[in-house]
């Protein structure tokens, strides 16, 4: 059952699952071996406890070499779940030729629907940022390489991230997953054509900033995510995030944006299945 799933990073349990979206919808991000998935098994349960709730398929997100292997195996392993694959910008302070190459190989996978996360984190300082620097422009040119999105983490760096992108040229595709810059950069970003996905903190009661964005962001420009098993929404902050947990996260958009919770879900697949390219 939800309630006993794996509990990740010191997190309390997940909790039960929430009343069902009345329509499909997608997690646009989400971390499956994070959550504790190791087998096929393991991810078809997880996928099948997000589709008794309506969230019927899931991108799958690598932070390192061995996140992306499992992400890909996982989206050959069942058909509802989506991967994308890079170097999350912690990883970036020693990379080889070797781990590019391979990481561009996974990339190429026909189950691969974007490029990330990849990015600037200032907040930690596990690698330098010249280092996080120079790896995101590689993932930015390896993107538009490929033809495939690029999947945005930023923390703490929206100036240096928003210039990189300008310095190198965006793909035409651009996501920021876990938006959490204000209401002045969601317009920039928007003006810009890129497409902002929101996840639990959208739903914390502090969050006053992000709220405005949500609302002010284009039917046409945003994803949902649960960035699980981390963020997990109110009213369940603090416990393991999973898939299932998503619904809480779009019923708080739609209750900032004022409009029914199945507007929200629609609206954030049929962004997702233009974005990724995962057909109807």
């Amino acid at each position: 059952m939800p309630g006993t799933a794996v509990s990740g990073h010191g997190r309390r349990a997940a909790p039960d699952p929430p009343v069902a979206l009345g329509v499909p919808t997608v997690d646009s991000h989400t971390h499956l071996d994070a959550c504790g998935c190791v087998t096929a098994e393991d991810v078809r349960a997880a996928m099948d406890r997000a589709a008794a709730v309506n969230v019927t398929r899931a991108v799958t997100i690598a932070d390192d070499l061995d996140g992306a292997r499992f992400a890909v195996r996982a989206a050959h392993w069942d058909d509802r779940v989506h991967a994308a694959v890079a170097l999350h910008p912690t990883r970036t302070a020693a990379v080889s030729d070797a781990e590019r190459a391979e990481i561009e190989e996974l990339a190429r996978d026909p189950r691969v629907v974007a490029v990330g996360e990849t990015g600037l984190d200032y907040h930690w300082d596990h690698s330098p940022p010249e280092a996080q620097q120079r790896e995101f422009r590689w993932h930015i040119d390896l993107a538009k390489r490929l033809g495939k999105p690029l999947m945005i983490h930023d923390r703490d760096a929206h100036a240096d991230v928003l210039r990189l992108l300008r310095e190198e040229g965006a793909p035409e595709t651009v996501v920021f997953h876990c938006f959490s810059g204000d209401a002045a950069m969601a317009r920039e970003c928007v003006d810009a054509g890129y497409v902002l996905s929101f996840a639990g903190p959208v739903t914390f009661r502090n969050s006053h900033d992000l709220q405005e964005a949500a609302v002010l962001v284009p039917e046409d420009a945003f994803l949902v995510e649960t960035d699980a098993p981390f963020l997990t929404p109110h009213p369940h902050r603090g416990r393991a995030n999973e898939p299932y947990c998503l619904p809480w996260t779009v019923r708080g958009i739609a209750a900032l944006r004022g409009v029914p919770a199945e507007d929200v879900a629609d609206a954030a697949r049929r962004n997702a299945e233009r974005v990724f390219g995962l057909g109807a």
